[in-house]
């Protein structure tokens, strides 16, 4: 026996309004734009990660950031004001990473 035109409709449209309630119960609410509150704690809001050295141009990060790589220390490159790239490290590899850097390229 086939369902009636009623009853299919009736279906649809309480799919439809449990599909409305979820989506306002458990929404990401992307209308309510939170304000962007800077840490007080991390002025430079590089989180974990400490500056070790500058350089004015990006190779020359990139080479840096191998020494340290080759060196067994994990390294990442972040942009500064004025088109300079600052090379970023764990805090707990910070001494290590000048050194490294200090050493001549060999």
């Amino acid at each position: 026996m086939a369902p009636s035109f009623v009853v299919v409709l009736g279906a649809l449209v309480m799919a439809g309004v449990l599909f409305l309630l979820l989506r306002w119960t458990f929404g990401t609410g992307r209308d309510q734009v939170a304000p962007h509150l800077p840490d007080p704690d991390d002025p430079t809001g590089d989180g974990l990660l400490q500056e070790v050295t500058r350089t004015g141009d990006e190779s020359a990060a990139g080479v840096l950031r191998s020494r340290l790589r080759a060196a067994g220390i994990r390294a990442t490159i972040g942009k500064a004001e004025a088109g300079a790239f600052r090379l970023l490290v764990f805090p707990r590899d910070a001494a290590a990473a000048r050194d490294v850097l200090r050493r001549p390229e060999t």
